[in-house]
């Protein structure tokens, strides 16, 4: 390991820069992050979590040009059936992962998605992925996601180098920069390259696109730590390896307010039904809306309305403000940069006298353990069994306080 292991939220209030002078892809990204001190239990954790099975990870050092750098590499054993993004979807809104990871997975693959099917001519929902379906590439996207989540820091990122000529893939041989990778980063500064050969892959290209807030070729800060993620091919005229770098920003030159490390999103509407605007709610949390909620207000001319708001990740401030236009009648919203102080989460499910009950528990730091019996589970079951749903519920949190004595 390159630095001192890192606990969890080290990165809180820092940077994390992606010095990718040679690009970047999502082996090199989890292996950079390893390199820099985060610890292989919460990657571990995450890929725990999901119905894939058939791999085993191994994390060697290589030295690179002189300097010794970490790798990720995935060993996959046997046949895999190939995915689309609505499978993907449905098996990580459906994995017991901290909210937080799965924010940045889904946020990933939607990224690749939209992507693809503007190339390809489809709804990304029905888009194939062959190269970043495979089990490699979930394990990449996974692992990079729960390593950003474990550190907390906000991204940034140097202009992207393309490289040329041409790579092979399920669809033929493509052009590098790979047609995805062109679309995925709209508006993410890039440079040229001389260099035959991908540099950025569309699994790297969506990790950044889904990630960084800030792209520089160096921000201000005081650097505290670095780890370094090697490729697996060797390049004529620079060393194949992405270093990252967690840093203080500057005091004399901030790299952003600190309150933007989130955004709420707001509309006011005065001609929504209350059914298109708890669908509206609804659409907004699916898309990945950290929480939605609704306040009744007055409106010009004396009309009574309501503002729908909606709490994202900034990463995801673009893409839910336009879900929120596609399903409301508003002709605009407005949004302000929050800082929001999260605690860690999961979910366990234990047992009562009327059933399994899913419990949401924040634990795992230096404040006093909470748990919450998943509501719309409790009043299952309660109906089945005839019983009040607080019966449900009382049953559930005395079960999971059991469990720790």
């Amino acid at each position: 390991m390159g630095s001192s292991p890192l606990a969890h939220g080290a990165g809180a209030g820092h940077v994390l820069h992606l010095d990718a002078f040679s690009g970047i892809a999502g082996d090199m990204l989890v292996a950079a992050l390893l390199d820099l001190g985060v610890p292989r239990e919460p990657i571990d954790r995450a890929l725990a979590c999901l119905p894939v099975a058939g791999y085993r990870i191994d994390t060697p050092t290589r030295s690179v040009h002189g300097i010794v750098a970490r790798r990720f590499v995935v060993h996959v054993e046997g046949s895999h059936p190939q995915r689309t993004f609505r499978d993907i979807r449905a098996m990580l809104e459906a994995a017991p992962l901290l909210d937080g990871v799965r924010s940045r997975a889904l946020a990933t693959f939607s990224r690749l998605a939209e992507a693809e099917g503007r190339v390809h001519r489809m709804p990304p929902d029905d888009v194939h992925f062959h190269e970043v379906g495979a089990v490699d590439a979930i394990v990449d996207i996974v692992s990079a996601s729960a390593a950003l989540e474990w550190l907390g820091a906000r991204v940034s990122c140097a202009p992207l180098p393309m490289g040329r000529g041409f790579v092979r893939a399920a669809h033929g041989v493509l052009p590098v920069p790979a047609p995805a990778v062109v679309e995925v980063l709209r508006g993410v500064p890039t440079i040229d390259a001389p260099v035959d050969a991908e540099l950025v892959t569309p699994t790297g290209a969506a990790l950044v696109r889904a990630n960084a807030t800030l792209f520089t070729r160096w921000p201000s800060m005081r650097p505290v730590a670095t780890g370094f993620g090697a490729g697996t091919r060797s390049l004529a005229d620079r060393p194949n390896m992405l270093r990252v770098v967690l840093g203080v920003p500057d005091d004399g030159a901030r790299i952003e307010r600190d309150d933007e490390t989130h955004a709420v999103l707001e509309a006011n509407l005065d001609d929504a039904s209350p059914q298109v605007v708890g669908h509206a709610a609804e659409v907004l949390l699916r898309e990945g809306a950290l929480d939605t909620w609704t306040t009744s207000i007055g409106m010009k001319k004396g009309r009574p309305g309501v503002m729908l708001s909606a709490i994202t990740r900034a990463t995801d401030r673009a893409r839910i403000g336009h879900a929120l236009l596609e399903e409301t009648p508003t002709l605009g919203l407005r949004w302000r940069g929050v800082a929001r102080m999260e605690r860690p989460r999961r979910t366990e499910h234990v047992e009562t006298r009327f059933g399994a009950v899913p419990v949401k528990i924040a634990d795992g730091d230096s404040h006093t353990p909470s748990a919450q019996p998943e509501f719309d589970v409790c009043r299952e079951l309660a109906r089945a069994h005839g019983v009040p749903v607080r019966a449900v519920h009382a049953a559930a949190l005395a079960a999971w306080w059991s469990t720790r004595s």
